[in-house]
């Protein structure tokens, strides 16, 4: 599937990494974005939505669920194919999660710190092409 089909939400509670994780993806051609500023209402979009999300960006530190628990909710509900964790938290912390999402055998593709990192960021996603 080429990039600009790839359907993505992005979960960000705060307003600029929103904006500008939103900006990101549209520079890479992504057109498909669902936004949500919690989990809750990433949840509701998940739930609306008559097709799973080609792709989750979610970050780790939201004020009502972390991201990982999120991940494992959209997962084990079918409303997404893979996942990305973003994050301020140091890179020993993401690695833990990740491992974490790895044994719960949910469909993580990897973690990004924040700020995030252009060239990381389509180094993630780039494989999400052939889903």
């Amino acid at each position: 599937m080429p990039q600009h089909c790839l359907r993505i939400l992005l979960v960000e509670d705060h307003p600029f990494q929103l904006l500008a994780t939103q900006c990101l993806l549209k520079s890479f051609g992504f057109e498909q974005l669902t936004l949500a500023e919690n989990a809750e209402h990433a949840i509701r979009q998940m739930t609306r939505s008559l097709t799973p999300f080609d792709l989750l960006l979610c970050d780790q530190c939201l004020p009502d669920l972390p991201g990982l628990e999120l991940v494992e909710i959209a997962s084990r509900r079918g409303f997404i194919t893979a996942a990305i964790l973003l994050s301020g938290l140091s890179m020993l912390e993401l690695s833990k999660l990740y491992a974490q999402a790895l044994q719960r055998g949910l469909p993580i593709l990897g973690y990004l710190s924040k700020p995030l990192n252009r060239d990381e960021l389509s180094a993630l996603i780039n494989p999400t092409s052939d889903l």
